[in-house]
């Protein structure tokens, strides 16, 4: 089995393929359009956007046209950051349920826990209503499952404390050198699933060559440890690129890192 038709299972008894492609800061368009076909050409099965990315439409389009059947595809989408009130989360979800003109969403995320532009504010209780909306979507059957993304564990911890349903994924940046261990832990414990995104730090992690020896010697690219080191971890990876050789080859991670090369990872 290929660890991108190989899943983790969330909300109980829903499967979500292993690795997912992302889709941040790819302009909406032939750019979006492209990337989303040449990574189902690829073989991956799940798709990540959000409506903030302004990608959803040609995201929706590529996976429409790519014949692939429906039942087979993973999609994830995220309520903006900013908004904070059930009126909000509805309207927005409706947004991104008709951009995507898929059917029912599969994962749907708090994109963040405060607005992008007041990072670290509190909105418990703005996040606490949008929640209860979230329930709503997941009971009715609207969305498949529910999750938070950037939700640190006292984000996590006051939600869960006011709220019914634990969320079934928490989408955070991590990658070798930054792999938040206390949000990570806390979510193992809980039961929650921790989506990786940046598993490349945007690049940094290659361009400074912090893998080359380890991916020499397991004879990799620096690229695939650095996405296998998070399925090393139970962390489910989110690549992203635009060009189909990277895309490719971002997903070629069928093969295991020893102990001792993760015990080298976690050092960085």
């Amino acid at each position: 089995m290929s660890v991108l038709t190989d899943t983790f299972t969330i909300a109980g008894d829903v499967a979500i393929p292993k690795i997912g492609f992302g889709t941040w800061q790819i302009p909406d368009g032939s750019d979006a359009y492209d990337a989303v076909r040449a990574a189902l050409d690829a073989g991956y099965r799940h798709i990540d956007t959000a409506l903030a990315y302004g990608n959803e439409a040609s995201v929706g389009r590529a996976v429409r046209d790519s014949g692939i059947d429906r039942d087979e595809l993973f999609i994830t989408t995220k309520l903006p950051a900013e908004i904070k009130d059930a009126e909000g989360a509805r309207a927005a979800f409706d947004r991104s349920q008709r951009g995507l003109d898929l059917g029912v969403v599969d994962l749907y995320l708090i994109h963040a826990p405060w607005p992008w532009t007041a990072i670290g504010s509190d909105h418990t209780a703005g996040n606490i209503e949008v929640w209860k909306v979230f329930e709503e979507l997941y009971a009715a059957g609207r969305t498949r499952s529910i999750g938070v993304s950037n939700f640190s564990v006292d984000d996590l911890e006051a939600l869960t404390a006011a709220t019914d349903v634990v969320p079934h994924a928490n989408q955070i940046r991590w990658f070798v050198g930054n792999t938040q261990p206390d949000v990570t832990a806390w979510c193992q414990q809980h039961g929650v699933l921790v989506e990786g995104y940046s598993p490349l730090a945007t690049g940094e992690l290659l361009d400074a060559g912090t893998l080359d020896d380890i991916a020499e010697r397991v004879g990799r690219t620096p690229a695939q440890v650095a996405i296998r080191s998070l399925l090393e971890k139970g962390v489910l990876p989110l690549p992203k690129s635009v060009t189909p050789k990277r895309i490719a080859e971002n997903a070629q991670v069928d093969f295991t890192l020893d102990a001792d090369t993760v015990a080298r990872l976690d050092a960085l």
